[in-house]
């Protein structure tokens, strides 16, 4: 069997590629690949939604960390040893962001989501990416470690998911305060 799968389409676009797919009894997408994380929410949440409900999308998330930002070590300026030191001229933008109004709020974010993590025993990463997988609509996540050790503690996130109670999952809301809205339907169905 062939599976078929997009990367950063519109909603529009997957409901057309299904039209067409039936249409001319095609073989039909089956997964999104997208951008998903605590800062990048809105996609994910609102636009694909139809998708989840209609079409039974899955997903393919990619950047779970925010480019390393959610696992906390940006929190006090830049490592040598990270991926925004040593690719420069890729993240210079990113790494100007941190130093002004929205990126240092970002990063008060993540120390107060550290504070989170470390009443469940994990890492603001292992949190970010628990958090990630709590998503129903997650159906599995790219991880971009570069080390071993990485790949060790994002694995540790498969423990902390059980442990996102309602309870922990509003004081992580109430950190983020960046939930998004589900456009009105005035009554009707999507």
């Amino acid at each position: 069997m062939i599976y078929r799968g997009t990367s950063e389409w519109s909603a529009e676009q997957v409901t057309e590629a299904h039209q067409i797919a039936e249409k001319y009894n095609l073989i039909a997408p089956i997964a999104e690949q997208c951008q998903y994380n605590a800062f990048h929410r809105e996609r994910m949440e609102v636009e694909y939604a139809p998708l989840f409900e209609k079409l039974g999308y899955g997903t393919t998330i990619w950047s779970p960390l925010a480019s390393g930002l959610l696992t906390g070590k940006y929190n006090d300026g830049i490592p040598d040893d990270s991926r925004f030191a040593t690719n420069k001229a890729f993240f210079d933008s990113t790494v100007k962001s941190l130093q002004e109004g929205e990126g240092k709020a970002k990063i008060e974010k993540v120390r107060k989501l550290t504070k989170i993590a470390e009443k469940l025993g994990a890492t603001v990463g292992t949190l970010s990416l628990a958090w990630c997988l709590k998503n129903e609509n997650v159906s599995t996540v790219i991880l971009g470690a570069t080390k071993v050790e990485q790949l060790e503690e994002n694995f540790k996130a498969l423990d902390i998911v059980k442990k996102i109670t309602p309870e922990i999952n509003e004081e992580i809301e109430k950190v983020l305060e960046n939930k998004p809205q589900a456009p009105q339907t005035f009554g009707r169905e999507r």
